[in-house]
């Protein structure tokens, strides 16, 4: 893993990959074409840029709530092996279920900041991704090398 010189670059180029494999639009026709270790990698992909932006209040502001929380996301990254991570996103599961109504409205730039300080538990969230985060995206890079995806020898059927 100590290979990866640039994790975040590589697993951009994945994900653009399995972009252009959904025509550029996950739909429900697209995501046929996409194996779930792909569709997670997508979903990572945002959780992590949602998460290092503006924390888990921007990140189910800004719509992402059912991509993350209403799928097996977490499931999955913990059967990848990263468990905090799959902790975490639990966790901001049940805080999804209790705040979303309130979290997801459409309000001013003012009332969205005053959200961080309503639901602080969230922001408790935000602290712990951002100390696993480097290593996470590590063994989720590690993750697709090890399914052969960056050598090219990875066949999932769908291709």
């Amino acid at each position: 893993m100590d290979g990866i010189a640039n994790p975040e670059a590589v697993m951009a180029n994945l994900a653009a990959d399995f972009m252009k494999k959904a025509n550029g639009r996950l739909t429900s026709e697209t995501l046929s074409a996409l194996s779930a270790d792909e569709l997670t990698l997508l979903a990572y992909v945002d959780f992590r840029r949602e998460m290092l932006e503006g924390g888990m209040v921007q990140l189910i502001h800004n719509g992402y709530g059912p991509f993350i929380f209403e799928n097996p996301f977490a499931l999955v990254l913990k059967r990848w092996g990263l468990r905090d991570v799959a902790k975490l996103v639990y966790e901001g599961r049940k805080m999804y279920y209790e705040s979303r109504e309130v979290i997801e409205r459409d309000c001013s730039d003012e009332d969205f900041m005053a959200l961080y300080e309503q639901f602080p538990k969230l922001d408790k969230l935000d602290d712990a991704f951002i100390e696993l985060e480097s290593e996470a995206t590590r063994a989720v890079v590690e993750h697709f090398i090890n399914l052969g995806y960056i050598t090219g020898e990875y066949n999932d059927g769908k291709s």
